[in-house]
């Protein structure tokens, strides 16, 4: 039996790249914010792109869609893949223009990323490594490679072992969060070539 996998449209998110992505590891997409449909899914994909303010406000937008989510990943235990702003939705809360409220799925918070060193830019832009962390290991999903990164904030996760990955820009920044059956990763796979299609695959046969 195929496995349907909701792409969450709630108008932040850079669907059509990340759809085309999924169908090329062979994955059959619905794009929907359809709370119904996100309630039958075998597989969610959230997408992010702009800030965290306005991507947890157009998530509130829909309604029941949150509590559709909250119902098949956090009760049903369905795999969950975070992309960028969707990772940083998990947290606790956002800091970027004023305090706003996340999901709360993964303890902690996303916070502007410092810039320690004059040679080191903010926004974080391009190909970087990732590193598979030792407290938060999920080599079942995530390798050691190469990732494109376009992001200004970073989540800084509560509990060491909910940090799966980190990349570096001007010291460790959080490249995935993982707890359960939740993936969140900072880079875009839908950018990041092969890497990023083998962490989609991986992710269509993941069984938390």
């Amino acid at each position: 039996m195929t496995q349907r996998i909701s792409l969450i449209d709630y108008g932040a998110g850079n669907l059509h790249s990340v759809h085309n992505a999924l169908k090329a590891v062979g994955a059959a997409v619905d794009v929907t914010a359809d709370p119904d449909v996100v309630g039958k899914a075998d597989r969610i994909v959230l997408p992010g792109v702009g800030s965290f303010g306005a991507c947890m406000k157009g998530l509130d937008a829909v309604a029941g869609l949150v509590e559709a989510l909250e119902e098949r990943v956090i009760d049903d235990g369905v795999p969950f893949l975070g992309i960028c702003v969707g990772m940083q939705l998990l947290a606790t809360r956002g800091l970027e223009h004023g305090e706003t409220m996340g999901l709360g799925w993964i303890p902690g918070e996303v916070r502007r990323i410092e810039q320690t060193d004059p040679s080191i830019k903010v926004t974080h832009m391009g190909w970087n490594d990732v590193r598979i962390s030792q407290e938060g290991d999920r080599s079942e999903l995530l390798e050691q490679g190469e990732a494109y990164f376009l992001h200004s904030y970073h989540f800084m996760p509560e509990a060491k072992r909910d940090l799966a990955a980190t990349s570096s820009h001007g010291g460790a920044i959080a490249a995935a969060v993982a707890r359960d059956n939740i993936l969140g990763v900072q880079f875009h796979p839908e950018k990041s070539q092969r890497y990023g299609l083998d962490l989609l695959r991986r992710f269509l046969a993941w069984n938390p």
